[in-house]
């Protein structure tokens, strides 16, 4: 659409539940990618007034609703709340307030949706117009992590409900998810995760981690490491022989006895959070991939973006048995359950280097971006792709 005057491009609105200034998850990844077609006014889930300032993400002291322009056609609403407002009760009100913020961003910048994505079963979808589009943009089991987020299931499923009745449009992340959907009466649209190939090019050539020094192999994890990973496929990974690093932040309740005792093993290194920019040094080093997740409902409705994140990175990996992972349907993945993951590890970094599959790994992933799957979704709404 090179030389479309933006002004004549539809508003998208986008209810994420990521803030645009944190990790680019599904949300942000969606949104950019839906840029070439549309103007998008990124909603943050609400901030409470009380939260610490050095934890706003480097925000201003004073947290106040906002409008800030972004990114080229996306502008960022900043959202508040009163204090606790994920818990019973004021959890209930915060999407009350938070729509009000929205309706006002709404009339001051002059902007009429031609659709709203929500990324969250919250009470956001049916309100913006008969002639908006409400699209539910599934990428979680939400009842099966009803324990994670320390919510009721029964509220959980009182959400789901309404968000599907308000719903024009469900979209979801997983075969899982998509059957799931469809069991409630939906008839969902099937947008697995994607990849930023191009960012992972140059990871051979990338300058080498000052702060990580292990003798190959190498096997690695980037992530966030909570219960949704399995320590003891960690264990056995350094136990079959191989060098272990771990790049992301630590759940400080996760596993804490086994995981200092593995950190304590001289040949596992944790780093903890890097910036996007940083991570192709971190995979240079990184011979195998690791998606380590435990068998459970939540998981088994996810789709892990690390997976191709590793593959467009020319590496290869080894997961356990998710649906997302047979959906892709790949020889470049290794399927492994304990008792076999650490020999598994073993095999895949033996060809880890092969120059041929490399770039088979990489290829593999390019089919799988997220230029892709925004067209998937900016068809489905029907935006002029």
């Amino acid at each position: 659409m090179t030389g479309t005057d933006d002004r004549e491009l539809p508003w998208l609105l986008v209810l994420a539940v990521n803030r645009w200034t944190g990790t680019a998850r599904t949300d942000r990844h969606i949104a950019t990618h839906l840029t070439p077609f549309a103007r998008v006014l990124w909603v943050d889930p609400p901030t409470s007034v009380v939260t610490p300032a050095a934890n706003r993400f480097g925000e201003p002291r004073r947290v106040v609703p906002r409008l800030i322009d972004v990114a080229p056609r996306v502008t960022r609403l900043v959202t508040v709340a009163p204090p606790f407002h994920t818990r019973r009760g004021i959890r209930r009100l915060t999407p009350l307030l938070v729509r009000a913020q929205i309706h006002r961003a709404l009339r001051a910048r002059r902007i009429r949706p031609v659709a709203a994505l929500s990324f969250s079963a919250g009470d956001l979808l049916g309100r913006w117009g008969d002639e908006v589009r409400d699209v539910l943009y599934v990428t979680d089991d939400y009842l099966a992590g009803a324990d994670l987020m320390d919510v009721a299931a029964a509220e959980i499923a009182r959400e789901e409900a309404n968000a599907l009745a308000r719903a024009d449009l469900v979209v979801t992340v997983s075969p899982v998810l998509a059957d799931k959907w469809r069991g409630l009466g939906a008839d969902p649209v099937l947008v697995p995760g994607g990849v930023l190939s191009a960012a992972y090019a140059d990871v051979d050539s990338a300058p080498r981690p000052p702060d990580v020094d292990l003798p190959g192999p190498v096997a690695g994890v980037v992530g966030h490491l909570s219960g949704r990973i399995d320590v003891g496929l960690l264990e056995e990974v350094v136990a079959a022989g191989c060098s272990l690093l771990l790049v992301g932040t630590v759940d400080p309740q996760w596993e804490p006895v086994r995981f200092a005792r593995l950190l304590a093993h001289p040949r596992v290194r944790h780093v903890g959070h890097r910036p996007f920019a940083d991570l192709p040094s971190y995979l240079r080093v990184i011979d195998v991939g690791l998606t380590p997740y435990v068998d459970s409902a939540f998981n088994r409705a996810s789709f892990p973006l690390k997976t191709l994140e590793y593959l467009a990175a020319g590496r290869p990996v080894v997961s356990t048995d998710l649906p997302a992972v047979r959906w892709l349907d790949t020889d470049l993945i290794r399927v492994a359950a304990a008792g076999e993951f650490g020999a598994a590890v073993r095999r895949a970094a033996a060809d880890a280097r092969i120059p041929e599959l490399t770039s088979r790994r990489r290829r593999f992933a390019a089919e799988h971006s997220w230029h892709r799957r925004a067209e998937l979704v900016g068809r489905a709404i029907g935006l002029p792709v």
